[in-house]
């Protein structure tokens, strides 16, 4: 197995990706037997099969994989909408959001908007095509405070802080019962097996709980009053504990930041919700539409992944790194359960200097549609 930190990792992945056969030179020193992996529970058969067509430009060896979820939508899964404005791209988005959610039965976090960079741009215009079809949508890249709130939404104290107000200002929180003592029990030391200790945990949780909701009934409605819930719970949680186990906390002052951050957010979250759900609600972003940046969409599914700007405004830098920027662009589109779109807009730039992005969504069969 190789490791890799930082830097050298991104180092390595440029190199391994850019060799034809990036891991025989192991397999022949080590005597390597690979495993392909086949089955793929997330993406359709026939997204499958166009990120096959992608991930063979990475890999010439690449296993196609077998779909194991059904394709659940009409017309294209995939394909390429042409805009002639960025007025005119908002509001056809929007309203196409709102149908498939109707359709389909879905939720503004089924759906993403990627952007290559300088989301805030984007959201600009965007932001109130969407507001005027009644969906929020949130720009998941723009920050708060020091930290980008697509980074604090997956942060483990984010995280933590927001399952513990849950449990407290929820009568029926059996799911957040389980998330909050496990991750205690993890952060403490606590193994399964230990049955007397998990029912004192137990205890001390319920009654820290109760006592809590007692004292804060009402959201805050001061940057004083966030900071102090927060503080007053990760001393419960305790901060020592959260450093040792979760090791960027250790390093300079990114706790700090984080826990900032969060209480910034929760505060932002409060001006606009008279009760802790509602406001909770709105801390994680459960009915707006996310859009954030490829980068910060590893890891993440939605049903239906629209890619913002497919042009060479946005994908400026592609020449200097394609290995790079095509596996960016394979990522982004991996996201998707049952639809991709990209779109492009000529205001923002041709499309001369990513014609390899398209040469290889047009050998895969995408097709480049007018809209208006």
């Amino acid at each position: 197995m190789i490791t890799a930190v930082g830097d050298n990792k991104q180092q390595i992945m440029r190199w391994a990706m850019a060799m034809d056969d990036p891991f025989g030179a192991f397999d022949a020193d080590f005597a390597g037997k690979r495993t392909p992996l086949f089955n793929n529970y997330r993406s359709s058969p026939e997204l499958l099969r166009i990120q096959h067509v992608l991930a063979q430009a990475l890999d010439s060896h690449a296993v196609e994989p077998i779909s194991k979820t059904a394709g659940t939508i009409a017309g294209d899964s995939c394909a390429i909408w042409d805009f002639s404005s960025p007025e005119v791209e908002a509001d056809y988005l929007a309203a196409f959001v709102a149908a498939e959610m109707k359709t389909h039965d879905l939720h503004p976090r089924d759906f993403v908007l990627l952007v290559r960079q300088k989301a805030a741009d984007y959201a600009a215009i965007l932001e109130p095509a969407f507001y005027a079809v009644g969906i929020p949508l949130r720009n998941e890249a723009g920050k708060v405070g020091a930290v980008m709130l697509q980074e604090l939404l997956a942060e483990k104290a984010s995280e933590l802080v927001i399952t513990i107000l849950r449990l407290s200002m929820t009568k029926r929180a059996g799911r957040y019962w389980t998330e909050c003592q496990e991750a205690l029990a993890t952060l403490r030391g606590i193994t399964p097996d230990d049955e007397a200790t998990q029912s004192r945990l137990a205890r001390e949780l319920d009654i820290y709980t109760i006592n809590f909701s007692k004292a804060h009934p009402a959201p805050p409605m001061s940057k004083a009053a966030a900071h102090a819930i927060v503080d007053d719970i990760i001393a419960f949680v305790g901060r020592d504990q959260l450093i040792a186990v979760h090791l960027p906390y250790s390093k300079g002052s990114w706790l700090e930041k984080v826990l900032d951050a969060v209480a910034l957010h929760l505060f932002a979250a409060a001006a606009n919700g008279s009760d802790w759900l509602t406001v909770l609600d709105a801390y994680e972003g459960v009915h707006a539409i996310p859009l954030m940046t490829i980068h910060k969409s590893k890891g993440l599914e939605y049903h239906s992944v629209i890619f913002v700007g497919l042009d060479d405004g946005a994908w400026w830098s592609f020449a200097n790194d394609q290995i790079e920027a095509t596996a960016g662009f394979f990522v982004a589109f991996t996201r998707a359960k049952q639809r991709v779109v990209f779109t492009y807009c000529r205001h923002r730039g041709t499309r001369h200097k990513i014609a390899t992005l398209y040469s290889l969504l047009k050998k895969a069969g995408v097709q480049i549609l007018p809209i208006a």
